[in-house]
């Protein structure tokens, strides 16, 4: 397998904030980069050189392979038939299969379910097909999801009695896409693990992060997350099995549900750096965004090791201004990551802060006292 080794150029298809932290981290290695958004000035445009196109435009994701000696992606709703294309002309290594994959809920789950890896029970349905029927036999409470295009929430509706049957029904009665739907899984804790696996085979895996999430929306990763040592261990598993089965390059961040009765269900897969995984950058020796980088230039991967426990919580629209306003009172362990976007939209991921303390209860005291988080404001 190749070493693309520091002073070559990564080129990176996505310019929102994972690939800015991405380049920020890869350029301390002494790597130089290239990113392909329709965004001028995006986040990671302001960091590197930015190629100004659509992601399904074929012609400027050359453009980027020409430029690049390496080529990834920091989210995964790219084209993903512009990545198999890319594939012809540059070095990919993570592939577009991933992608085409991950891109749709369907192929995910028909894939986990292969391998072994525990999912929600669930139907499919195809374009035109009985949607009711498949609620029906799987039984409320239930989610329906749209097979693509859904992300922090949307695309998908919680049914969670008979009565709303209907009312879903006729709200995607004109629906053309395919669908699936998913029994409703009462969790106790929702959990993340992100693995990295390199080309040469190497897989690790960073600590498992505890999420909350607010309105569909990430909120808070708390790490060590709190659960049990089997618990902790059989996470870990499951990721290095999908990692492995999954012939995946770079990271895979897998997303689970720990119910009631202390089993594990994979919910979601994202094949990139993840906004669970953003504690890494200050609590732990290597960060994610350090260790895809090792992972798709062929380095050794870097200590996952976890120096301090530590809260993630981001930094929504509707909360900069008041962080900001309140820098003075954050404290000193606690680090500030802004992305740099230029209009603070109600729900748009704004940055994140990292609350490094002794124990993830002080770190959780010390996000309460700032206030900023209790009262949702509506921008």
């Amino acid at each position: 397998m190749k070493v693309i080794k520091p002073g070559s150029t990564i080129g990176i298809l996505g310019g929102g904030q994972l690939g800015r932290m991405m380049t920020l981290s890869g350029r301390n290695m002494g790597y130089r980069f290239v990113t392909l958004d329709p965004t001028p000035d995006s986040p990671c445009g302001q960091v590197a050189e930015q190629i100004v196109a659509s992601y399904s435009d074929l012609d400027a994701a050359i453009q980027l392979a020409k430029k690049s000696d390496v080529v990834t992606y920091e989210f995964e709703n790219v084209d993903a038939a512009v990545a198999a294309g890319l594939e012809k002309f540059s070095y990919v290594p993570q592939g577009s299969e991933l992608l085409r994959i991950t891109q749709n809920r369907i192929r995910e789950k028909i894939t986990l379910s292969s391998i072994g890896v525990p999912v929600a029970p669930f139907e499919v349905v195809r374009a035109g097909e009985d949607l009711q029927q498949a609620i029906i036999k799987l039984g409320t409470p239930c989610v329906v999801k749209t097979a693509t295009g859904g992300y922090d929430g949307k695309g998908q509706w919680v049914i969670r009695e008979d009565q709303q049957i209907i009312s879903v029904v006729e709200t995607l009665r004109a629906f053309e896409g395919d669908l699936v739907v998913e029994r409703f899984i009462p969790f106790h804790k929702e959990l993340s693990v992100i693995a990295a696996r390199s080309t040469k085979g190497e897989i690790k895996t960073f600590p498992v992060a505890e999420n909350i999430h607010r309105e569909n929306i990430l909120h808070q990763s708390i790490v060590p997350a709190r659960i049990s040592e089997k618990t902790t261990k059989e996470a870990e598993e499951i990721a290095v099995n999908i990692a492995t089965s999954m012939n995946v390059v770079g990271l895979i961040a897998v997303e689970m549900f720990l119910t009631k009765e202390g089993d594990l269900m994979v919910n979601e897969l994202a094949p990139r750096p993840h906004n669970s995984g953003h504690y890494t950058m200050d609590a732990c020796i290597t960060s994610q965004f350090e260790q895809h980088i090792r992972a798709v230039c062929g380095l050794p991967l870097g200590d996952v090791t976890l120096l301090s426990p530590v809260v993630m919580v981001n930094i929504l629209g509707e909360h900069q201004e008041a962080v900001v306003n309140k820098m003075e009172q954050l404290p000193v362990t606690a680090k500030l990551h802004l992305y740099g976007k230029a209009e603070a939209k109600s729900k748009r991921k704004m940055g994140h802060i990292n609350f490094l303390a002794s124990n993830t209860d002080k770190a959780l005291e010390q996000i309460d006292q700032l206030d900023i988080w209790k009262t949702e404001v509506v921008l």
